[in-house]
């Protein structure tokens, strides 16, 4: 991995020229740490890049580093004509919602990818994946320690961010000892705990309670699945005025139920999808599995997938309605 990890930084700092960094989709934490982080690592190195993601930013994570520089317009990247491009924690450049804009490009770019899902499909010119870490800011603190970057307080708060965000603040499955040693050393070097703390868990307005509300009181049990399930329509997300991002967790929250191995949240997106949500405790289920049959991916643990339909209700059972 470090021959590997020299190799990336070789290129970003001899031969690129035109670099974009792209976390995926409604970004969490972890990508858009990692995405922060190492615009961060680039700039102090001397390469110009610019900060790209599909859909912006939420509020929750505006705190990040950089975080204000995200540029949503995809004339950027036929404006810019980027040699290099940059992608973080995505299993492939659709998930990453960067699939058009690379085709769009007049030249083939170099692709570089860090990440940590089992489910990556290997898409880039250098693959610096660690299936073991607990989050792709994990992956990217080895990185950093493979090239020789001193983490300032800034990249430590980015990574930390996504440390703590992947292992429900060193709580779910995710947590291990390398991911509670590597904590440790970020706060050292002085990544700001509390600050994530406050931004991404001690942040919930009444209304997204309320949604929550909504969530808890359609949760559905399937004893014959061992799944526990709710639903989230766009209007419920719309008439209480809440952020996409303000959902995140309730998938992690409905994982606490003790009578079911498995908790599903279907959400509708702003963009005509459905997106379902999968956690387990349970060493026996393999969740990723089951996105993938929806053609998703993710962990063992916590997995996620993405339909075009929407959700509809019929004699008190939810179906997604394929469009």
């Amino acid at each position: 991995m470090q021959a590997l990890a020299q190799q990336i930084h070789m290129h970003l700092t001899t031969r690129a020229r035109r670099v974009v960094v792209v976390p995926h989709k409604s970004p969490d934490g972890d990508t858009l740490g990692a995405a922060t982080a190492f615009v961060h690592y680039l700039r102090a190195s001397g390469v110009a890049a610019t900060l790209w993601c599909k859909t912006g930013v939420s509020n929750a994570l505006a705190f990040l580093p950089h975080a204000d520089e995200v540029r949503s317009d995809p004339a950027l990247w036929v404006e810019h004509q980027f040699d290099t491009v940059c992608i973080f924690d995505s299993g492939d450049p659709i998930f990453a919602g960067a699939q058009e804009c690379i085709d769009a490009l007049a030249a083939k770019p170099l692709i570089i990818n860090f990440d940590h899902h089992f489910t990556n499909t290997h898409f880039g010119a250098y693959n610096f994946l660690q299936l073991d870490a607990a989050s792709t800011t994990q992956v990217l603190f080895n990185y950093f320690n493979f090239v020789g970057v001193d983490i300032d307080p800034s990249i430590a708060t980015s990574l930390l961010t996504g440390l703590m965000t992947d292992t429900g603040n060193f709580s779910n499955p995710a947590t291990s000892e390398s991911a509670l040693h590597v904590g440790g050393e970020l706060m050292r070097l002085g990544g700001n705990y509390a600050a994530i703390l406050n931004y991404t868990y001690r942040n919930k307005s009444p209304d997204t309670l309320r949604l929550w509300g909504v969530a808890l009181s359609r949760l559905t049990i399937k004893k014959d699945l061992d799944l526990a399930y709710t639903v989230l329509t766009r209007d419920d997300i719309t008439r209480l005025k809440v952020a996409d991002g303000d959902v995140e967790g309730v998938a992690n929250f409905l994982n606490s139920i003790g009578e079911t191995k498995i908790s599903l949240v279907l959400k509708e997106t702003q963009d005509g999808m459905v997106k379902g949500s999968l956690r387990t405790t349970h060493n026996d289920v393999d969740v990723s599995a089951i996105a993938a049959t929806f053609g998703g991916g993710g962990h063992k643990k916590a997995a996620g997938f993405a339909v075009r339909g929407r959700l509809v209700e019929h004699d008190g059972e939810w179906n997604i309605v394929r469009e």
